[in-house]
């Protein structure tokens, strides 16, 4: 049982002080490692319609190759087109890979983007910055992610953080550089919850949402010591700006630690065995269905990561030599994980009431290039690459832009990193004349100038 003595000066909603919280342990002892990621209370310009729009960022790390998933070329030679067959879909206009057959089902729900691509280097953490935030990062800028922004400018609307990633932040993509999960110049206040954990195991427990039942005499001890260091210093230390980051991140902590909604929201046993099973009994499947209970929860968006790096693990990264993935590997392993999963995903939201105010986006770090390799694979490829999306205003069905006869370069509607960022924010409702609070305080717009949504998905 929680036991709170002592007197404090910044009190929760509940009447307990920091410096209570520091005498039972609870932070230190969980070892909490919270993000501080409470958002800044400034607003921006957003639609007051809109508000309550949210967003599922699924991505595919590793990058899928286009040709092989949704810009097939069937007529193209045999080193180009790979060794899939295209399949008809629910949508008369969309033919996709016939790996993806629970995808087809669904087809009139989402919208294919085959025009993608962006101009940085073909490494995975490069574009993984580029696709997440719109931009490269360049002069020691880091730019927010998506789901940053839109937890500053709109803040939280529950006990739950605004932006949630599953299972885990990328890991190793080869090229050293941040990744774009993080809050960038907004600080560490607009850093993402991360689940690490994976919700598929037996025991899943979310780390940060348990708090000790009771508290051994080392630790009480150990935090007996930290109170009065605290003591000894208060004077000095009440009034600084470093005891008002701590009193917001000690508030945030102590709501989401003793909330219940945010408990029942992560608890994955409250969903049948049937449902569970429908998403697919693995580490992607728990998490597109994690991320449905969060969304409804009132998490406003919600990052899965499809894989944590494209080292030692099968992934889209089909180089066709090991360390790295065969399309073999795509075809029997990844896809029909991915594909259950997504397309369960698609169809609970819609089933629920809740897909069209929820933007589902895939979105990857590149393709793969036209041609497949030596070793019976495809490499790196920026210049041209698919994306898509389903709700959150979207309508489905369609396809927009086109790549050349090869799916080398776009042919019709050219769509960068800025343009699909663009199109998050006008999903969500946020105005794409916002300025952000930049580096030294100057004015730092959401997205570039000239990049707008892409029109032709609404």
């Amino acid at each position: 049982m929680l036991e709170f003595t002592g007197q404090g000066s910044a009190h929760t909603c509940d009447g307990v002080s920091r410096r209570d919280f520091l005498q039972v342990g609870t932070l230190g002892a969980v070892g909490l490692s919270l993000p501080q990621y409470i958002a800044a209370q400034q607003q921006g310009s957003v639609d007051p319609a809109a508000r309550e729009k949210a967003c599922i960022m699924i991505f595919n790390l590793g990058a899928p190759s286009q040709l092989d998933t949704f810009d097939m070329k069937p007529e193209a030679p045999a080193e180009i087109r790979g060794p899939f067959q295209p399949i008809n879909t629910k949508s008369a206009d969309i033919q996709i890979s016939e790996i993806f057959p629970r995808h087809a089902e669904v087809a009139d729900k989402f919208s294919i983007v085959r025009s993608c691509y962006h101009t940085s280097a073909a490494v995975h953490d490069a574009g993984w910055q580029m696709m997440q935030t719109g931009r490269q990062f360049s002069g020691g800028i880091n730019t927010p992610h998506a789901g940053a922004v839109l937890s500053y400018l709109k803040g939280r609307k529950s006990d739950l953080p605004p932006h949630v990633i599953l299972p885990e932040t990328m890991g190793r993509g080869g090229g050293n550089l941040p990744n774009g999960q993080a809050g960038g110049f907004l600080g560490k206040g607009q850093d993402p919850f991360v689940l690490s954990a994976d919700p598929s195991q037996p025991n899943f427990k979310v780390p940060d949402l348990l708090p000790p039942q009771e508290i051994g005499t080392v630790r009480l001890d150990r935090r007996k010591k930290l109170r009065q260091i605290v003591d000894e210093t208060v004077k000095d230390f009440e009034t600084s700006d470093d005891a008002k980051l701590l009193d917001t991140n000690f508030q945030v902590a102590y709501r989401l630690m003793t909330s219940t909604q945010a408990r029942e929201a992560f608890d994955l046993s409250k969903e049948s065995l049937a449902t569970r099973e429908r998403y697919g009994m693995n580490r992607f499947g728990q998490c597109c269905l994690l991320s449905r209970r969060l969304i409804e929860a009132g998490v406003r968006f919600v990052t899965i990561n499809t894989f944590l790096t494209v080292f030692d693990e099968i992934t889209w990264d089909i180089h066709g030599s090991k360390p790295f993935t065969s399309i073999e590997g795509m075809k029997n392993i990844v896809a029909p994980m991915y594909d259950q999963a997504y397309s369960a995903l698609i169809s609970d939201l819609a089933d629920r009431g809740m897909l069209d105010s929820t933007l589902v986006c895939n979105l990857a770090e590149f393709g793969r290039t036209p041609r497949v390799n030596p070793a019976g694979g495809r490499d790196h490829w920026p210049q041209c690459f698919s994306t898509y999306y389903a709700g959150g205003g979207v309508k489905g069905g369609r396809i927009v832009g086109r790549s050349d006869p090869i799916g080398g370069v776009p042919a019709e509607r050219p769509t960068d990193p800025g343009d699909v960022v663009a199109t998050i924010f006008h999903s969500l409702g946020l105005d794409l004349e916002t300025k952000l609070p930049g580096p030294s305080g100057r004015p730092f717009p959401i997205v570039d100038f000239g990049k707008h949504e892409i029109k032709e998905l609404f």
